[in-house]
């Protein structure tokens, strides 16, 4: 990662442009061609250094739900309860964790009762409990990289 791969995460972290170029906006604003910003920005997904490109909605906001939550996965069931909860439409990603909680999933649903109702159904289907851990407070943590 280079001093140009560290002002793009920086300025997207600012936000991005909703307008009829919003790639060419960004790549002026960085001193970038279009097609370099483009071609930077995929190979930071590629490389791994970014793992997603696009909105974060606030989804209360919009009248749905979110909350951490997670289980007590067996390490010789661990592969399989990974399937199971992985396979809820509901659930926006999942990872291990060095605990004794040591399965991490986010749920997401567009009313806030289908929370509950999705958790319900984990339990049922992996025979473990599901700790729902809901936010309380909502933090922004930005990552700024010196260039």
């Amino acid at each position: 990662m280079d001093e140009i791969d560290r002002r793009i995460i920086n300025t997207l972290q600012e936000g991005f442009p909703i307008c009829d170029a919003p790639y060419q906006q960004v790549a002026t604003q960085l001193g970038l061609t279009e097609q370099a910003f483009i071609d930077r920005l995929q190979t930071l997904l590629d490389n791994g250094i970014l793992t997603r490109f696009g909105p974060l909605y606030h989804a209360e906001l919009m009248g749905g739900a979110l909350t951490l939550a997670a289980v007590k996965a067996p390490s010789e069931r661990f592969a399989e309860i990974t399937a199971i909860i992985n396979a809820f439409p509901e659930v926006a990603h999942n990872y291990a964790r060095n605990h004794a909680l040591n399965m991490w999933f986010v749920i997401a649903t567009e009313t806030p009762e289908q929370i509950q109702q999705t958790i319900t159904a984990i339990e049922q289907q992996t025979g473990l409990t599901v700790y729902n851990m809901p936010k309380i407070n909502e933090y922004f943590v930005g990552l700024k990289l010196e260039a």
